[in-house]
């Protein structure tokens, strides 16, 4: 059973996102919501569907056109995956989740350091070795009393060190100061093992499929 605030959450994490990735505005839809992307490489746009019907996915699936348009699914992949073709490829699943924000120091640990700025509604957070080589980074987008934690990473020989906890509890403590009190986001199965030790709660899983450009006529 999907948890009550699932559509709520939603509009919040697509409000924050949107800021950190600089898309357009989301538009309402009576499913959800559309957001024109226009990235440089794999991302058009996207159609976002808190609480997907297959007659929505389905209609979605044979009226859309344009390659690189991804569809987010809240459900299961099981559950959405047979109500599109082939055209359609299936991406790594994610799941929301949220946390109340707080204000909170965590200091970086020895050898590193960390910068932190804002622009345009998005914090960044920057970790670099004494010697100045990136070790690990993260944003989010700011939308009024909302953060969306997004694009965090870590530099694969400086993990497990504790780098990608300080970036996220650096984004929460500096968008808690702006004035936002919850955090959310969709995080990859890897990150979702990261955020719930760092006390976030998943609240729904999340399917990703986007529709790949068609193949050349034999």
């Amino acid at each position: 059973m999907q948890d009550p605030n699932t559509g709520e959450l939603v509009r919040m994490w697509i409000a924050g996102w949107s800021v950190s990735r600089g898309s357009a505005d989301p538009v309402d839809r009576p499913w959800g919501w559309s957001i024109d992307v226009g990235a440089p490489v794999g991302e058009v746009g996207r159609h976002v569907l808190p609480e997907p019907t297959e007659a929505d996915v389905r209609k979605l699936g044979e009226t859309v056109t344009a390659p690189g348009t991804w569809l987010k699914l809240f459900a299961e992949d099981a559950t959405v995956r047979p109500w599109l073709d082939e055209r359609w490829r299936l991406d790594a699943p994610g799941f929301l989740m949220s946390v109340p924000l707080a204000a909170e120091r965590h200091a970086a640990p020895a050898g590193y350091t960390v910068t932190t700025w804002e622009r345009g509604g998005v914090l960044r957070v920057l970790v670099r070795t004494e010697e100045g080589h990136l070790a690990a980074r993260g944003q989010a987008g700011l939308a009024g009393p909302v953060t969306v934690p997004d694009q965090i990473t870590t530099v694969p020989e400086h993990r497990r060190r504790g780098l990608g906890a300080l970036v996220m509890h650096t984004l929460q403590s500096a968008a808690h100061a702006r004035g936002a009190r919850t955090g959310v986001l969709v995080g990859t199965p890897e990150g979702q093992a990261l955020y719930t030790a760092l006390g976030w709660t998943t609240h729904a899983p999340m399917a990703s499929l986007v529709l790949e450009p068609a193949g050349p006529e034999s």
